[in-house]
């Protein structure tokens, strides 16, 4: 498919057929001996189940020649075919279950780590790849079909090959069955290409039908859609996106059955044909006659299960495997220039150098020609109303994001070019749109330093730091408390709290070189806000000496006055740029903005 990138490597091969030999591979690479054991088994199952016509067709001779001594042979064998065809078959399905069981595990594994190990955050934000990605998340769940489709593939092809030898030896013409075929093998070929193109098209409306009936269904909005009373338009919206994803896919499916029927009709065509030719222009043997009947009619099923599974090959898995290589090869590139080492402590600081930011897939710049720069050790505050850019700002600086233009610099190296894990490595923080990892507490917190997840005194001197403790107090079993409650002895958290706990998972590393704190306190009213990031500033002071910088974000003028630097944006744009006394006797809008909201509280 045109949208998707080459896979690396294979470069010998198609980008359809790499991708699924890239796949193969990775099978291979996790269950090596039970993938070939699989293999072998699917055409030893196939051969006996093959020569079966050929055995009827023996069988005839013998009954026509009276010799009892040869027909009971013929029948032992026959009987032999049989049996060996169940026992192969079923022992085959058995190795290829476990197979696909320890496969499915490994790729289900790969696909999450691969999209966890992205650099960036825009394939969870860019509408093109959100529509790939979520088709490929329910493909995964079927990848694993792909190698048992593969077996399958050969095993008749096997069959397949063997029939066609078989009619050759009665007649060359006979073979002329398989251009009778090609029609299906065409039709079979060109149908899930049409059913795909309609599914990748109706991808958004289909995402829209999935969260309409997420929100109408599950928990966290359940309060809002009784109250409000929407939950009788969410059921009908979501049929409507789901008709409008659906109504294309199934006339693509209507049409493409039709010519695929027709097809069939030109096989049954010839291979009647194919009887009349033997039976009467041949004037074949009653034994050549058996021999056609059964091997054309098992043509007919061999081709069939041939077209059709190369079909799926095709279709669900091609499609699938091609997805994964995009993702492989998505996930290698971002970054991939990416090694410079990472300074132990900061000088000079951090600089934005004439920065631009629009979000992938949009025009709109959210961070316009930004240029500022940010002292070794220094509390810097980042103010502005609502959509003024910060949390963008907070995302270039963690690296979630790279500039659309200019460039950040960290002690004069740029950040695109450092080692991203490294830089993540001497990160720390909590972000406005933290995750609720329903975890027990101590984990919850001590994910935010996976070495140290189980060092209880990091955990507790976190909770300390972020000012936790009377939530972790509260709990009736503490650190050991079960959050959320759809948990066995889970218990209900509010975001209040939640918040408090992302806050002190932000806290577990103890030497960062860049400290975000985006908006973490925003449930808390603005004087406990006041009071911790005061807490905030003064710790960061008092450990200047690696340099290391503080970034506190928030729309609440009031609270950041004890950041050395406070830097104001509007419209995309840093509008002010200074220390809290010298910007309100500035006048500016951050005087302006510092005073409106002042008034507020007195």
């Amino acid at each position: 498919m045109s949208e998707f990138a080459s896979p690396a490597g294979d470069d010998d091969l198609p980008p359809a057929l790499s991708s699924m030999w890239r796949l193969c591979k990775l099978g291979y690479r996790h269950e090596p001996a039970l993938m070939a054991v699989a293999f072998g088994l699917a055409l030893l199952a196939a051969l006996p189940e093959a020569l079966l016509a050929l055995g009827f067709a023996l069988l005839a001779e013998t009954l026509d020649s009276g010799d009892d001594t040869a027909t009971r042979l013929v029948l032992l064998a026959l009987g032999a075919a049989v049996v060996a065809t169940w026992f192969l078959t079923t022992v085959s399905a058995r190795v290829q279950r476990r197979f696909r069981d320890r496969v499915t595990i490994a790729l289900e594994a790969h696909v999450a780590r691969l999209q966890a190990s992205v650099r960036t955050i825009a394939h969870h934000e860019r509408p093109d790849y959100l529509d790939r990605l979520s088709v490929l998340r329910d493909q995964v769940f079927v990848l694993d079909h792909m190698y048992m489709s593969v077996f399958s593939t050969a095993g008749w092809v096997l069959r397949l090959t063997v029939t066609v030898v078989l009619l050759a030896a009665i007649s060359p013409v006979l073979v002329l069955l398989v251009v009778f075929a090609l029609p299906t093998v065409l039709t079979s070929s060109w149908r899930p290409g049409v059913e795909r193109a309609a599914r990748e098209r109706g991808a958004a409306a289909e995402r829209l039908s999935r969260h309409l009936f997420t929100t109408a269904t599950t928990a966290p909005p359940a309060k809002e859609v009784r109250v409000t009373g929407i939950g009788p338009r969410l059921a009908t919206e979501r049929r409507v996106a789901w008709e409008r994803w659906y109504g294309p896919l199934a006339a693509a499916r209507t049409t493409s059955a039709v010519w695929h029927s027709l097809a069939w009709l030109v096989f049954g065509l010839g291979f009647v044909g194919a009887i009349v030719y033997v039976s009467s222009v041949l004037d074949a043997s009653v034994a050549a006659v058996l021999l056609v009947l059964g091997a054309g009619s098992r043509l007919s099923a061999y081709i069939g299960a041939t077209v059709g599974e190369i079909g799926f090959l095709r279709g669900i898995w091609m499609d699938g495997s091609q997805r994964l290589a995009w993702l492989e090869d998505y996930a290698a590139a971002v970054g991939s220039e990416a090694d410079r080492p990472v300074p132990e402590r900061l000088s000079d600081g951090i600089v934005l150098d004439h920065v631009d930011f629009a979000y992938p897939g949009t025009d709109r710049l959210v961070l316009e020609d930004v240029s500022l720069r940010l002292p070794a050790g220094a509390v810097v505050a980042v103010v502005g109303e609502n959509g003024a850019g910060k949390t963008t700002l907070v995302k270039l600086l963690s690296k979630l994001y790279e500039p659309t233009a200019g460039r950040v610099l960290v002690d004069g190296a740029d950040l695109a070019q450092l080692d991203t894990e490294a830089w993540r490595e001497r990160l720390a923080g909590a972000y406005q749109d933290f995750f609720r990892f329903e975890l027990l507490a101590r984990q919850s917190v001590g994910l935010g330093d996976v070495p140290r997840v189980d060092d209880e005194a990091a955990v507790v001197a976190a909770v300390g730091r972020a000012g936790a403790d009377d939530v972790v107090e509260g709990f009736e079993r503490g650190l050991d408390t079960q959050l959320g409650p759809t948990w066995p002895d889970g218990v209900e958290v509010s975001f209040g709290q939640w918040q408090k706990m992302a806050l002190a998972r932000g806290f577990m590393r103890e030497a960062p070189l860049l400290l975000v704190l985006d908006e973490p306190t925003a449930a808390l009213d603005a004087e406990t806000e006041h009071a911790l990031f005061e807490r905030y500033a003064a710790e960061a002071r008092d450990e200047r000496g690696d340099g290391r910088i503080t970034v506190l974000v928030s729309h609440r003028f009031s609270t950041v006055r004890m950041a050395d630097l406070i830097v104001v944006l509007d419209g995309a744009r840093v509008v002010e740029v200074g220390g809290h006394d010298e910007l309100v006797a500035a006048g500016g809008q951050y005087a302006e903005l510092y005073e409106l909201q002042a008034g507020a509280y007195r």
